[in-house]
């Protein structure tokens, strides 16, 4: 999720003091003097953020190339029919538990606590001595990290096991509360019964690359994605011929399975595991409680770190998020045949750019949650600027493209075997209403981060999704009669803006003094620059017949457009972005 100058360090402009540390129970104690973390503002610093931002990208790239290529398969052979709609409504298990277990909740409320535990360590270790350290037992120090570690992951895993297994029994009544018109509903609970299992993987997966990010270990968590997609893909094609479109959840299960697989080494090695040391974890913790109670009152203990008065805002966020894609399903449920499935395969290639555009933000959230663990308020509200502006910079042009070229890459990306002509001209026609909503989610997902990042109970942006949430039904079911699929990609467009929206407004009063006025005038701009863009891209592209160099040349046209225009508007970040390539292009000479 492209990387950036800093800005954000006090170090670097010049202020020599740090700001009082945030208030709360889980405020970090001031530490004198503390070294600039990994990261930060330095020069190695902003090396590591341009190495994990490139190599998050390369891996995030590929990742999404092969989940092109897992959609390209189930698209060849088995089109956009009824078979096809009862695989995407057992989907909704897995992409619930993605959207949860690994992109929003595990990650918002893990990362910010594996990021005050590592505070907590580097105090320790800068200091000798911290208050608010886990106190001593006879076989040596409670560590922060292994006591949140010990106290978190065995009762995450039985909880998980408990869950996956409920959704394999509960599989026929939550088909039909999901699609209650859908056309073959028992093929859609054996598919779901499949998927189940993706609770257990995504959450173990969620879980590792919430930790190894907090770690600035940013290469196995974005490799999960292929490791996922190849399985999917290789699993299709194998059992295809014999278990038909049943052989997709089973891959998606498989796949789940997969992403704890790719990170196991690299969460071993980083978290120096071993059965012994977090039973030793866990007696410690014990110890400590029983016996220094009264030295440590009021000290929060390892698990409260990710205690339900923490998790139950981010979950309610996550799930209110989601259930976006619920509400489309149970709407296109009452459609033609086919109506899911177009949604479905415009939303995937509409989302693409914004996929990348929070790749920063996937990067620079553990340097956010630690500046604000550490008291460091104004390095986190600057990274937190910049990283808003970088984000709509190429989900903006990304959205552009899409607009102007929807029909073309579709027609690439689909058109064979199952999927004729007139599903390749329904769902262009339905990614180009979802592109205009790409800002929102942009801005949604990237806003969200800092509200989160504290580890402590914040209600607001789950207040905000519910609002989005309700506009979305509510324009979701006024509209899905009379438009039918595009009337719902519009409630989701509306819906999500709304949100983001709240999100920026109240982000400066509640956790972060972000100037909201600048922040909104650089997205004004650019937003105007992607207008410009997708005119241009829209007028370019009849003038060649075939698809393939069509959509090639609309890649530089509409970027070269949105270039111009940005210039024009004086854009923010557009200047310095286009400086730096031209330095980089120059330097490579």
């Amino acid at each position: 999720m492209s990387t950036s100058t800093s800005t954000s360090t006090s170090t670097a402009t010049g202020v020599t003091g740090a700001p009082p540390p945030p208030s709360g129970p889980f405020a970090s104690p001031p530490a004198p003097a503390p070294a600039p973390a990994p990261g930060s503002g330095s020069a190695p610093g902003r090396r590591l953020v341009a190495r994990a931002a490139a190599a998050t990208a390369v891996l995030t790239a590929a990742g999404s190339f092969f989940g092109l290529v897992r959609d390209q398969t189930i698209a060849h052979l088995f089109g956009a029919g009824s078979e096809t709609d009862a695989f995407l409504v057992s989907w909704t298990v897995p992409e619930f538990a993605s959207t949860i277990l690994i992109e929003d909740a595990m990650a918002l409320v893990l990362v910010p606590a594996f990021s005050l535990a590592l505070s907590r360590r580097a105090a320790v270790r800068e200091t000798g001595k911290d208050a608010r350290a886990l106190p001593e037992d006879p076989a040596g120090p409670a560590d922060p990290v292994r006591a949140l570690l010990a106290a978190t992951l065995p009762r995450l895993l039985l909880a998980l096991a408990c869950a996956a297994a409920a959704v394999a029994l509960l599989a026929p009544p939550l088909v039909g509360a999901l699609a209650p018109g859908l056309a073959d509903p028992g093929l859609a609970a054996d598919c779901t019964r499949l998927t189940a299992v993706t609770v257990l993987g995504f959450g173990t997966a969620g879980y590792f690359s919430a930790a190894l990010r907090a770690h600035r270990s940013f290469a196995p968590p974005a490799a999960i994605y292929c490791a996922y997609n190849i399985t999917v893909i290789a699993v299709v094609l194998g059992l295809h011929a014999r278990w038909g479109v049943r052989a997709a959840a089973f891959g998606v299960a498989a796949g789940s399975l997969a992403m704890v697989l790719v990170q196991l080494p690299a969460f071993w090695r980083h978290l120096h595991l071993r059965a012994v040391a977090i039973l030793r974890a866990r007696r410690s913790v014990r110890a400590a409680r029983a016996v220094c109670a009264p030295r440590t009152a009021g000290v929060p203990r390892a698990a409260a770190l990710v205690g339900w008065g923490v998790v139950a805002p981010v979950a309610v966020f996550a799930l209110s998020r989601q259930s976006q894609v619920l509400v489309e399903r149970f709407l296109a449920s009452g459609l033609p045949p086919g109506a899911i499935s177009h949604l479905n395969y415009a939303q995937k290639i509409a989302q693409l750019p914004m996929t990348f555009s929070l790749l920063l933000c996937t990067v620079t959230f553990p340097l956010v949650a630690r500046a604000m663990a550490d008291g460091r308020t104004e390095r986190a509200r600057r990274r937190v600027e910049r990283d808003l502006v970088l984000a709509a910079t190429v989900v903006l042009l990304g959205a552009a493209y899409v607009i102007a070229y929807a029909p073309q890459i579709v027609q690439l990306l689909f058109e064979r075997g199952a999927f004729g002509a007139a599903d390749t001209a329904a769902t262009a026609s339905v990614m180009r209403v979802y592109a205009t909503g790409l800002l929102g989610h942009c801005l949604a997902g990237a806003l969200v981060r800092p509200f989160f990042a504290t580890a402590r109970p914040v209600w607001y942006p789950a207040a905000a999704m519910a609002a989005g949430l309700l506009l979305t039904v509510v324009a979701g079911a006024l509209a899905a009669p009379r438009w039918g699929v595009h009337g719902i990609a519009a409630a989701n467009a509306a819906g999500i803006t709304t949100t983001a929206l709240l999100l920026l407004c109240g982000l400066r009063t509640r956790v972060l003094p972000v100037r909201v006025r600048t922040v909104a005038a650089g997205l004004v701009r650019l937003t105007l620059a992607a207008a410009a863009a997708t005119a241009a891209g829209l007028a370019a592209a009849p003038l060649l017949p075939s698809p393939l160099p069509t959509a090639a040349a609309g890649a530089l046209a509409v970027p070269a457009a949105f270039t111009a225009a940005a210039l024009a508007v004086r854009a923010p970040e557009v200047p310095q972005l286009l400086t730096a390539v031209t330095r980089r292009f120059r330097h490579a000479r």
